[in-house]
């Protein structure tokens, strides 16, 4: 149960507590904006055969948000490592493919940065094969690429990888299926209401109207908001090309979530 503007919300805790902040006064935490009906893909998306055996049956319950769902999660900056960012180090050479790097802002509904975030990337590699014991493509392995990364955001809520341009690879959805190249991210956000799962997709990819998944979001707008954009500025000469990707958290505007794959095989 989301508000339609944001809104102080009020939730009570116990006397005694280091939230405790009065009779009648409870901790004061944020409100959201209700999300768009047709942001997100709908659990059943026939095209997408993954969809008939895990989406629900029955019509969901609402469940109001508590203190629990509009606070946390927290996660200290040592939990990070100096390197995590970049998925073409430490891993004892260089990686095959064009180097790139992947930047932006995540954003709540109202256009504000989220300071200190996880934001956390997983990817094929350059060949389209995933480091993944599902993953039975018959594209090479890189031993110096695993396809992981993390970082939290700065204060005006920037977020910064360097990785390697994924190749597209194909996934026994339908004949001849092919996935658009792309990459994973999770966000965390504020609180759990704004947990986000997506992906992110290239700009003038061939495969988009072949793709279930991209188009199992249904609007032409919420599409465009899952496609990166070339970014001439971010680029390093003779190292690397760059690429931007804002993400918003909740919102008319929300980037578009991706419905999880809970069959166990080898991530999308």
């Amino acid at each position: 149960m989301h508000h339609e503007h944001e809104v102080e919300r009020r939730a009570e805790v116990g006397e005694g507590s280091p939230l405790w902040g009065g009779p009648g006064e409870g901790l004061i935490v944020p409100g959201y904006r209700r999300d768009h009906v047709k942001v997100d893909p709908p659990g059943d998306f026939p095209a997408y055969r993954g969809t008939i055996a895990r989406h629900p049956k029955r019509p969901l319950v609402p469940i109001p948000d508590m203190l629990t769902e509009v606070t946390g999660p927290l996660l200290g900056e040592d939990r990070i490592g100096e390197s995590d960012f970049d998925l073409t180090a430490g891993q004892g050479g260089e990686p095959q493919g064009q180097k790139m790097i992947l930047h932006g802002r995540v954003l709540d509904g109202n256009g504000r940065p989220i300071r200190g975030t996880l934001v956390e990337i997983w990817q094929a590699n350059a060949a389209g094969r995933y480091w993944h014991a599902w993953d039975n493509h018959p594209a090479p392995l890189d031993p110096h690429f695993e396809g992981v990364g993390r970082c939290l955001t700065d204060d005006e809520g920037r977020y910064r990888f360097v990785t390697i341009k994924p190749g597209s690879y194909p996934w026994g959805n339908h004949f001849n299926a092919w996935r658009p190249a792309h990459i994973h991210l999770s966000l965390l956000g504020r609180a759990f209401t704004q947990r986000l799962v997506t992906q992110m997709y290239f700009p003038g990819d061939p495969m988009f109207d072949h793709d279930p998944i991209f188009n199992s979001v249904r609007e032409p707008a919420d599409r465009a908001r899952l496609i990166s954009t070339f970014d001439w500025e971010a680029t390093t000469p003779e190292w690397a090309l760059g690429y931007r990707f804002d993400v918003v958290l909740r919102g008319r505007e929300a980037t578009p979530f991706e419905e999880p794959d809970v069959s166990g095989g080898a991530p999308g």
